[in-house]
């Protein structure tokens, strides 16, 4: 027996009429009587009886029936969810993201889930250099990291470079709205510090390429305990602007760098010449299609 033929035989047990179900199932009679026939020969039992100008389902055939709807209805929901997982709005959206990663994306989460519902979510935090080696292991299919990373095998989606800024407790307070390395140098800083991330290297070389030494105190991996020691007073920061968005809440003095050189670069990227879900290129598309002018053309 097949699913035509279980297809057949509901249509039989509802409509309780051979030409009633042929009709329904857009075909002639004498086929459909002669599917009948040969469900009947397979299985060795009848399945239905004649009772006046109607069908009545025998016993076997009240069984038949009864299966015959789950097979079916989970035949049909599972081509249903293939084609939906193929066209995006089912699946498995896999992402990675780093401490210091892309401050939209909670937001840009939250507009993924209103466009397609049925979508799960796996959101791996790690540094750059883990996020790099999950995607290659297929953990996970998309990474938002900090640059710079190793793009050999990864196609990227760059976004727009950001300035860093200097960060103090509202305790301290500068005299002017932007600061110079030359200051900066004399105040003790807390530097973010996560492995691979790149920025501790980063800020400390741009005190060294202008001949001052930059005064670190505390390397810190988490960013909310670097904002907390901020804030306590017990040392500065140096961070992307767009960290600021996320964190603002703490008490906190900002300030420009006196150098338009030293700003933030990130992307998005993925494996290179590999199979990308849908629900991944969908996510790409609508990033660029969200928020077009952090993207870097």
């Amino acid at each position: 027996m097949n699913i035509r033929q279980l297809r057949y035989f509901i249509a039989i047990a509802e409509e309780r009429q051979i030409t009633a179900a042929a009709r329904k199932l857009h075909m002639t009679q004498p086929p459909l009587s002669q599917q009948l026939s040969s469900m009947e020969e397979e299985l060795g039992v009848e399945l239905v009886i004649r009772s006046g100008k109607f069908l009545e389902l025998t016993d076997a055939g009240r069984a038949l029936y009864k299966n015959a709807l789950k097979i079916v209805g989970l035949i049909d929901e599972s081509n249903m969810e293939i084609k939906e997982i193929g066209k995006g709005m089912r699946g498995r959206l896999e992402i990675g993201i780093n401490t210091l990663s892309y401050h939209r994306l909670p937001s840009l989460l939250r507009a993924f889930q209103r466009k397609y519902p049925n979508i799960s979510y796996k959101v791996q935090q790690n540094e750059s250099g883990q996020l790099c080696k999950l995607l290659k292991d297929r953990s996970i299919e998309l990474a938002i990291v900090r640059l710079p990373v190793e793009l050999e095998d990864l196609s990227i989606l760059y976004f727009k470079p950001e300035p860093f800024y200097f960060v103090i407790s509202k305790d301290l307070k500068l005299s002017s709205k932007k600061i110079s390395y030359e200051q900066i140098q004399e105040y003790p800083l807390i530097i973010p510090s996560t492995e691979g991330l790149g920025l501790y290297n980063m800020i400390v070389d741009q005190f060294y390429n202008r001949g001052f030494n930059a005064n670190v105190i505390c390397e810190c991996s988490d960013i909310l305990t670097l904002f907390e020691l901020v804030s306590s007073g017990f040392g500065g920061t140096i961070i992307p602007r767009s960290i600021l968005k996320i964190h603002k809440d703490y008490d906190m003095h900002v300030y420009e760098i006196d150098d338009d050189e030293f700003i933030a670069s990130s992307g998005l990227i993925w494996l290179k010449e590999r199979y990308l879900s849908k629900a991944s290129r969908n996510f790409i598309k609508l990033l660029k299609d969200k928020y077009p002018d952090d993207i870097k053309e």
